[in-house]
Formats: C-alpha cells, sequence, structure tokens
C-alpha cells in the first residue's frame, strides 16, 4: 500500500463533525462528576481526603510491600478519572473525544474500557519506576488518552468514510510501516516534544496533584504497540 492509501481522509459526504460513542460519553461524564464533586462538593479537608485516597501515590506502593492494600492497586485506575482542574480536565476531554471516539467506534465499549484500565495503569506504573518513594499525587486521564493517541496512530489515523461512523478504518498497520509515514512520524515528534517539553516547564511548579508527562509516555506506548491485542475485527 502507499502512503495516500493510508492517510486518505474522510469523505465531505455530510457526516455529523461530532460522532461520540456512548462509553466515551460515558467516560467524559464520569470524569467531569467527580472533578465537580471533589471541586464544589466537598470540602477543602475533605477534598484533600478524597484525593489522598483515590490518586496514585507511588510512595503507597514502595512502603505497602507485600500488605498492600486493594484500594492502592484500585488507585492505578481511579486516579485516571480525577483531574486537578479546569483547564487539565477541558483539555483531557476534547483528546479524549477526538482520539477515543473513533477507536471506540472500532473496538467496542467493553474493549474500549479494558484498553482505559490497561492504559491507566501502565501510565501509572511508569510514573512509579521513575518516581518510587514520590508522595505526590498523580491524577488525570492523560494516560489513557495518550494510549488511544498511540492506538490511532497504528492505524495511520484512517477514519471510516461512512455516514454515522467515526470509527478507525483498516488493518493495524505493521510498526515498520506506520513508523515511516510521514503523518505518524510527524505527530510522533510534536507529541513527545510537546509533553518532554510540558514536563520540564512544570518541575518546581507546586500544586497538590502532579500532572505527569513521563506517565503520558507509558500510556502511547502500550497503545501503541499493544492496539492489536484489543482490536475485535479487521476492517
Amino acid at each position: 500500500m502507499t502512503e495516500p492509501e493510508y492517510t486518505r481522509s474522510r469523505s465531505s459526504g455530510g457526516e455529523p463533525i461530532f460522532n461520540i460513542p456512548g462509553i466515551i460519553l460515558v467516560a467524559i461524564g464520569i470524569c467531569i462528576a467527580v472533578f465537580v464533586y471533589e471541586t464544589y462538593v466537598l470540602t477543602g479537608v475533605q477534598a484533600v481526603e478524597f484525593l489522598w485516597n483515590y490518586a496514585f501515590i507511588p510512595a503507597r506502593f514502595s512502603q505497602s510491600g507485600a500488605e498492600m492494600p486493594a484500594l492502592a492497586w484500585f488507585t492505578s485506575i481511579s486516579y485516571s478519572f480525577m483531574h486537578g482542574s479546569v483547564a487539565h480536565i477541558a483539555l483531557n476531554m476534547i483528546w479524549l473525544a477526538a482520539f477515543g471516539s473513533p477507536l471506540a467506534a472500532r473496538i467496542g465499549p467493553l474493549r474500549t474500557t479494558l484498553f482505559w484500565f490497561v492504559t491507566s495503569i501502565a501510565a501509572a506504573l511508569t510514573h512509579y519506576a521513575i518516581y518510587p518513594d514520590s508522595m505526590s499525587p498523580l491524577v488525570g486521564a492523560s494516560g489513557a488518552v495518550s494510549g488511544m493517541m498511540g492506538a490511532a496512530a497504528r492505524f495511520g489515523f484512517r477514519r471510516s468514510t461512512s455516514r454515522n461512523s467515526a470509527a478507525f478504518m483498516g488493518d493495524i498497520l505493521p510498526i515498520g510501516v506506520a513508523l515511516r509515514m510521514r503523518t505518524v512520524l510527524t505527530f510522533l515528534g510534536v507529541w513527545f516534544v510537546t509533553n518532554i517539553v510540558t514536563g520540564l516547564l512544570s518541575l518546581g511548579a507546586e500544586s497538590s496533584a502532579s500532572i505527569a508527562w513521563e506517565a503520558h509516555i507509558g500510556g502511547f506506548v502500550i497503545g501503541f504497540f499493544g492496539i492489536s491485542l484489543f482490536d475485535r475485527r479487521s476492517a
């Protein structure tokens, strides 16, 4: 196949601009509900307790050892539904709608949920591997969304041309093919540089919860290399 085939854009035959699958709307709804609850319903003390209980805190894993409670493992997923600011959640939800919609339309709600869990855990464990003794809470859907971006790259960003369909189309591209495509390489370059620069700019910033660019890379890598385990069909 030639690159033009891989990067062919959707036709302009009257498809809706926004076509968001139900599972993505549910994920967005949960993130917004959690943010509103934590920010506007809980008191200051309750919000701190909520953050401590459900955000991912690397030191919790390092210090608990073999007797680590189930809640600690649960935080490797629950943190992905929490956000530190309006700007944080707004940006993540925009990217979730953009990249999660075609992925969910392709692999279905169950596999999308599993994909979210796996990439969120991968992002959290990547953060843990780099900062095992950190007490700073990690929050945000960025790890899962980054995984969706990685998956999108393996499809060459090809979208269905069918009306009322947002799904990625075609077979998953071999890694070597994907990494030779100009569109994919440009996206990867911009994505990695943006994440690294964001991380460097955030050094020394004080906040109650960190937004870790290293975790984004963990989610992205799993999404890029592991999407074939979640794909339900060859289109």
